[in-house]
């Protein structure tokens, strides 16, 4: 199916903020939730003035910058003007370690970093030699301290630029931006994506959700994350739409008072969120006393009081929700369960870094098939590789324009990944009769059982985490036995075992007894060469990546 927008004539980052800026240049595109707003018109001309800063500091075509900074306005302004006139944009996660964002700096060739002054120590302690410019992000001011571009180059670059009028535009399959990827392996590396790979991205959308020039996006996630960055700062301008970003940590509280503020129709999450919303603060209601458990678990009964909560929920967010979206992680049944008999209005994405990222969508509206991730994106062919001739599972393969150009620095690892035009996503799913997807889970988190079975421990741990007790579990086979931490609610806990009045041993018994007691519940509800032998408290919250999926690797 072709895309919509004949307008488009190129498919780069600088035709979709001109083609925004003539259709809408006087609607707010960018604010700060109880702050100023800036329109497209003043977003464009910002955007040209970051242009020139960075020419007459000779950052060039093709020329590495580093974003490192919370969201912000300026994060979109800066995005877009290095990738103007060609340069390649390095987005750095915030949450990586020091250690990790040195070695971008380096890895990446970068000429010229945009930090905020929140992250300003961290490029004190290594600034590589490459780096001539330096500019401070919440001001757009040159931090002369730590800026080596001399006079004599920036008077050089005006004479060259004066003398040769002609700009220099990006092409179609011009690199963009390089992702440095915090995956749950333990490896980063830089994927490689292309304007087209991003603006293909943008426009695959339309078919799943109808975005509007009135809607209003409330930016939660890191922007430097493909999720985030296409879905929630790239869409939004190929529709004239608004973003609000939030200027403190978003703590639970901050996230209601924000959506209180702006009442979004339109926000991106990952799962642990709604999830924990509804352990946390939607199901302790439901069992609260007798009568309502009764009721509870009743099926008619339950659907009413599922609307009902539903809609308080929604009220919560402002009471104008029309989109939320759901990436970068399986999303738990019960809580998807839900969601349907709530009708609250969700879609699930399934996409990677490496494809900009969506593949794959539910469309707003249809009613969900529970457990899939919705049918392939246009432009979009997903198909599943080697299927298991019983179950028709197998590893998910993709074709599509927004697919990486590879891995910066790594041929190697960029060919481990391509397979005559197509790319392999590693994880392992299968494809209904109606093109649904339905993903199992990755294929290095396989745990071979006793006999040779594949085991999915996402698939065990989503029925884990079911139980009302468990915020998060991880299985993993230790020393050829399968066990599992569980991170108890401990909110729960303190009602439940009355923690105050009872001694450390005592409580510690009590832990015990209800993760055997899971255990044994777990077990009675998987296959047999799936059991677990232990349940292991997992006293502290997992560690996990900016899209909130386990670091297993850590726990192996």
């Amino acid at each position: 199916m072709p895309y919509p927008y004949k307008d488009l004539n190129t498919l780069t980052l600088p035709s979709l903020i001109e083609r925004s800026f003539s259709l809408y240049k006087d609607n707010i595109l960018f604010g700060k939730v109880g702050g100023k707003t800036i329109t497209y018109a003043e977003f464009y001309q910002e955007m040209q003035n970051i242009v020139s800063l960075l020419k007459e500091n000779g950052i060039n075509h093709g020329d590495k910058v580093v974003l490192l900074s919370e969201n912000m306005p300026n994060w979109g302004i800066v995005y877009f003007a290095i990738t103007y006139f060609g340069g390649v944009v390095v987005p750095i996660l915030v949450d990586f370690h020091p250690s990790d964002i040195h070695h971008i700096l380096r890895h990446s060739e970068a000429k010229a970093i945009f930090v905020s002054r929140r992250y300003i120590e961290v490029i004190k302690e290594a600034t590589p030699n490459d780096i001539k410019l330096v500019v401070n992000i919440d001001d757009l001011s040159i931090n002369t301290t730590l800026s080596s571009v001399d006079y004599l180059t920036r008077f050089k670059t005006q004479i060259k630029r004066l003398t040769n009028k002609q700009e220099h535009k990006p092409k179609s399959e011009d690199l963009a931006v390089i992702l440095y990827t915090s995956g749950t392996t333990g490896h980063s590396k830089g994927v490689m994506l292309s304007h087209k790979n991003l603006v293909t991205n943008a426009m695959s959308a339309y078919l799943n959700v109808n975005i509007r020039e009135e809607d209003i996006f409330l930016s939660i996630l890191p922007l430097a994350h493909t999720l985030e960055c296409t879905v929630g700062m790239i869409i939004p301008i190929l529709h004239g739409s608004s973003v609000y970003y939030i200027d403190k940590v978003p703590t639970p509280s901050v996230l209601l008072n924000a959506m209180q503020k702006v009442k979004p129709t339109m926000l991106i999450s990952v799962p642990l969120i709604i999830e924990k919303i509804y352990k946390t603060k939607i199901l302790p209601n439901f069992h609260k006393s007798f009568i309502m458990k009764l009721l509870y678990g009743l099926p008619y009964s339950r659907k009413v009081l599922h609307k009902i909560a539903g809609a308080k929920l929604l009220e919560s967010f402002g009471g104008r929700l029309r989109f939320f979206a759901i990436g970068g992680a399986g999303l738990a049944t019960d809580v998807e369960k839900f969601l349907i008999e709530a009708n609250f209005p969700y879609i699930i994405g399934y996409g990677l870094t490496e494809t900009a990222p969506l593949l794959a969508g539910s469309i707003l509206g249809k009613k969900p098939k529970l457990g899939s991730t919705g049918v392939s994106m246009v432009g979009v062919t997903l198909k599943i590789k080697d299927p298991d001739p019983k179950t028709g599972k197998g590893e998910i393969i993709a074709k599509s324009p927004s697919v990486m150009m590879g891995y910066f620095k790594n041929e190697h690892q960029t060919k481990e990944v391509m397979e005559d035009g197509w790319f392999l996503t590693g994880d392992l799913g299968y494809l209904d009769d109606e093109g649904y997807l339905f993903i199992s889970g990755r294929s290095k988190n396989v745990l071979i059982g006793s006999g040779g079975e594949n085991i999915f421990p996402e698939q065990v741990e989503a029925i884990i985490n079911q139980n009302e007790y468990v915020i998060e579990s991880l299985m993993l086979m230790q020393e050829n036995k399968l066990i599992a931490k569980v991170h108890l609610n401990y909110d729960m806990l303190d009602e439940k075992f009355a923690t105050n009045s009872k001694t450390e041993d005592k409580l510690k018994d009590d832990i015990e007894k209800l993760l055997e007691d899971i255990r044994k519940d777990v077990n009675s509800k998987i296959s047999s060469y799936s059991k677990m032998i232990k349940f292991v408290e997992q006293r502290e919250p997992f560690v996990k990546t900016p899209t909130k999926k386990i670091k297993r690797y850590l726990y192996q």
